[in-house]
C-alpha cells in the first residue's frame, strides 16, 4: 500500500519539528557521531596492538578533548591579548579613516555628507522633548488633595558573594553541559559501535544481512576516512595560515589560523570568510597597506593550492554531493540549528548520501543529494530524444568519445536507449508524433557524429557526470571496439570491392531504420561501404527490382523482437535473389543476453550479431580473408555466442 502525499508531508513536518525543538540534544548527538567517525580509526589502531576496547576508547576521547580544550584556551588567550591591544591600534584606524575621507573630498565629500546626514537623523530620532523642572514641594495655593505624588527610588542592596558567583557560573553552564553530553555520547558510540550497527541493520535490511553488513561497514570506513582526512587537511591549512600571518606580522596569528581552519568546513563561502577577517584586521593595524596586501596574497596562493590541488587528490573529484545539495543543506541546517548547523551541514549530508547509496530503503537520499546523475546514460539519451532536444545527448557523446570509441557509445548508450523506446512502443506508450520526434532527433545526432573517428581521443579526460556514469557501467569491460581495423581497398576481398558491398535491410519497426543508419556509419568508419533499403524492397512485388550488383553481405537490421518471424521470410527471399551473398541477422539486444540463446534456429542466416561491435567485427572478418571468409566469420560468431 503506497503512502499518500499528505501522509508523506505530515511525516516530513514531524521530522523537521523534531529536529528543531530537539536541537538542544540533537546538536551534541550529531557532533558526537561525527567526532566518533574521526576517532574510530585511532581506536581500531590501539585495539590492533591488543589494547582493551574500554581503555582504547577512553584514552582516545581524553586525548581528543585535551587537544580541543587546549585550542579553546589558546584562542581565549589570543582574544584577550587582542582586546588588550586594540586601544594601541585605535589611532592607526582613525588615521586610515581620516585618509579615506580625505580621498573622497575630491568627489564632493560623499562619505562626510552621508555621515553627517545619518548623525542628524539619529539626533532627531533620539531627541526627547524638554521637560520643565519645578521645585520639590507643593506649589503655592494648592490644597493637600491636589498635591502630586513624590516619586520614590528603591536602591537594591549589594549582592552577596553567592549571587555574584551565580552570575559568573550561569553563562558557563550551557556550554559545559553540551560538552559533557558530547563526551558521553562519543564514549558510548565508540564502545557500542557493533551493537549500533546491528540495530541499524535490523532497521535497514534484516532480510539481506550479508549485503547490508558489508554496505554499512564500507560506509563507516569511507566516512571515517573522509572526515579524518578533512580534519587533518583543515588543521594543516590553519597551521600554515597561522605561520604565514606570524611571518607577515599580523597580531594574534593563532586565532586567525584556527578560525580559517574551522571555517573551511563551511562549503564555498567558509574559506572566503576565514580570509576576510585577517585581511581587514591587517589593514586596520598597519599604518601602511603592505601588511594587508601580503595577507591577501598569501590567501590567494594557499587557498587555490589546497582547494584545487590537494583536496581533489585526497577526496577525489568531490565528496559525493551535488553542488545544489550542498547549498540547500547549508541553508536548511543553518535555519534549524544556527551557526553550528552551518558547520555540520556538509558532514551530515555526506552521511545521509552514503547511507542512501548502500541501503535500498534510503536510496531516495542519494537521488536527492548525491552527485551521481539521476538518470542512467541510456535513460538520459532516450529522454533527450523523446523531448526532441538532442543537443545535450550530442554533448554527452562528445565527452564520452574522449575515453571510448564511437562503436562503444552506440552500443552502450544509444542502442540501450533505443531499447527503452522500443519497449515503450511495444506497450503502446509512444504515439506517432513522439516516434517521429525520436527519429528526427536521432538523425541529427548521427549526422553530428559523422566526422568522429572510431577511436577515443587519447590522454583527454572528461568531467561530465553522465559520461562518467557510462564509464562506471562498463568499467570492467575492455573497449575492444577501438582495436577494430580500418580496411583499405587493397585489403578487401574481390567480392567486397564493389560500390556498396553491404546491403542493410531495415525491419518494419519504427526505429529499425535508425539502427540501420548507425550500422552503416560504423561500417564506413572501417572501410566498408553500405547502402540501406527498407523491408518493402524484398516484398514479392519489389524483390526482383532489388539490384544485387556488388553485394557481398546482406544485413537484416531489427530492433523490434517481433521481427523474428518476418526475418525467416526475408532470409529465404534474399537466398533466392542474391544466392552468393552471406546473410547477417542483426537483432539489436545488448541488454537481453539470456534471450540470445532462445533465438529460433529456423532463421537461416550465416551470422548473427546483437551489438554493433559484433556486426562490424563479423563484416570485417568476412571482408579481409578471400577463400576463408566463412571460416573466420564462423569463428567470430562462436566467440560472440561464448561472450553471450
Amino acid at each position: 500500500m503506497r503512502a499518500s502525499p499528505a501522509s508523506g508531508l505530515f511525516v516530513a513536518v514531524v521530522i523537521i519539528g523534531f529536529l528543531y525543538f530537539g536541537r538542544e540534544v540533537l546538536v551534541p548527538a550529531a557532533l558526537a557521531v561525527l567526532l566518533s567517525f574521526v576517532l574510530a580509526p585511532m581506536v581500531r589502531l590501539l585495539q590492533r596492538y591488543f589494547v582493551p576496547r574500554s581503555i582504547a576508547v577512553l584514552s582516545t576521547v581524553v586525548l581528543a578533548f585535551i587537544v580541543i580544550f587546549g585550542l579553546g584556551t589558546l584562542m581565549a588567550a589570543q582574544l584577550t591579548e587582542l582586546a588588550t591591544d586594540l586601544p594601541r591600534y585605535q589611532s592607526t584606524m582613525q588615521e586610515k579613516i581620516r585618509s579615506f575621507r580625505g580621498a573622497t573630498e575630491g568627489g564632493g565629500g560623499i562619505v562626510d555628507r552621508m555621515s553627517r546626514m545619518l548623525e542628524g537623523l539619529s539626533r532627531e530620532l533620539n531627541e526627547q522633548p524638554a521637560q520643565q523642572t519645578r521645585p520639590i514641594g507643593p506649589e503655592p495655593g494648592t490644597t493637600p488633595d491636589e498635591m502630586a505624588p513624590i516619586p520614590v527610588i528603591i536602591h537594591q542592596a549589594d549582592p552577596g558573594a553567592l549571587a555574584t558567583l551565580a552570575l559568573i557560573i550561569n553563562p558557563l553552564l550551557h556550554p559545559l553541559a553540551t560538552t559533557g553530553i558530547i563526551i558521553i555520547f562519543v564514549i558510548f558510540i565508540l564502545l557500542a559501535r557493533e551493537d549500533l550497527r546491528n540495530r541499524l541493520i535490523r532497521l535497514a535490511g534484516a532480510h539481506d544481512i550479508q549485503n547490508t553488513t558489508a554496505a554499512l561497514d564500507d560506509a563507516g570506513r569511507r566516512l571515517s576516512r573522509l572526515f579524518l582526512t578533512q580534519v587533518g587537511l583543515n588543521s594543516a591549512y590553519g597551521c600554515v595560515i597561522a605561520m604565514g600571518l606570524w611571518l607577515i606580522g599580523v597580531p594574534s596569528p593563532i586565532l586567525w589560523g584556527v578560525l580559517a581552519g574551522v571555517l573551511r568546513f563551511v562549503p564555498y563561502v567558509g574559506a572566503v570568510i576565514g580570509a576576510v577577517f585577517p585581511i581587514v584586521f591587517a589593514g586596520a593595524v598597519d599604518p601602511g597597506w603592505s601588511m594587508a596586501l601580503w595577507t591577501l596574497a598569501m590567501f590567494a596562493v594557499i587557498e587555490p593550492i589546497v582547494g584545487h590541488g590537494i583536496e581533489p587528490m585526497l577526496f577525489g573529484r568531490s565528496t559525493g554531493l551535488a553542488p545544489v545539495a550542498v547549498v540547500a543543506a547549508a541553508t536548511f541546517w543553518t535555519w534549524l540549528w544556527g551557526p553550528i548547523g552551518l558547520l555540520l551541514a556538509t558532514p551530515i549530508t555526506v552521511c545521509l548520501v552514503v547511507l542512501g547509496r548502500h541501503v535500498k530503503s534510503l536510496e531516495f537520499l542519494d537521488i536527492m543529494f548525491g552527485d551521481r546523475p539521476a538518470l542512467t546514460p541510456p535513460e538520459l539519451f532516450y529522454q533527450r530524444m523523446l523531448a526532441g532536444d538532442p543537443i545535450e545527448a550530442i554533448e554527452m557523446a562528445t565527452e564520452y568519445l574522449k575515453e571510448r570509441s564511437l562503436t562503444s557509445y552506440y552500443d552502450q548508450v544509444a542502442l540501450k536507449g533505443l531499447e527503452l523506446a522500443q519497449a515503450d512502443h511495444a506497450r503502446g506508450a509512444l504515439d506517432d508524433e513522439r516516434l517521429a520526434r525520436i527519429r528526427t532527433s536521432l538523425e541529427e545526432l548521427i549526422d553530428e557524429l559523422v566526422d568522429e573517428d572510431d577511436r577515443p581521443k587519447s590522454l583527454i579526460g572528461t568531467d561530465d557526470p553522465e559520461a562518467e556514469a557510462a564509464f562506471d557501467q562498463d568499467e570492467d569491460e575492455d573497449d575492444s571496439a577501438q582495436r577494430l581495423p580500418v580496411l583499405t581497398e587493397q585489403e578487401l576481398a574481390p567480392e567486397w570491392s564493389g560500390e556498396a558491398p553491404v546491403l542493410i535491410i531495415s525491419g518494419r519497426g519504427p526505429l529499425d531504420d535508425s539502427a540501420s543508419r548507425i550500422l552503416a556509419q560504423l561500417l564506413g568508419k572501417h572501410g566498408l561501404r553500405a547502402r540501406i533499403v527498407g523491408t518493402e524492397a524484398i516484398s514479392t512485388a519489389n524483390l526482383f527490382r532489388l539490384d544485387p550488383t556488388g553485394v557481398a553481405l546482406v544485413c537484416l537490421s531489427y530492433l523490434d523482437p517481433a521481427s523474428l518471424i518476418p526475418a525467416r521470410t526475408a532470409a529465404k527471399r534474399i537466398r533466392r535473389r542474391i544466392p552468393k551473398a552471406a546473410i547477417l541477422l542483426g537483432l539489436w539486444r545488448p541488454s537481453e543476453e539470456d534471450e540470445r540463446r532462445e533465438l529460433p534456429e529456423e532463421v537461416m542466416t550465416d551470422y548473427r550479431a546483437f551489438t554493433f561491435e559484433e556486426a562490424v567485427r563479423l563484416c570485417l572478418a568476412a571482408a579481409t580473408q578471400p577463400g576463408r571468409a566463412e571460416a573466420d566469420a564462423a569463428a567470430a560468431t562462436q566467440a560472440v555466442q561464448r561472450s553471450a
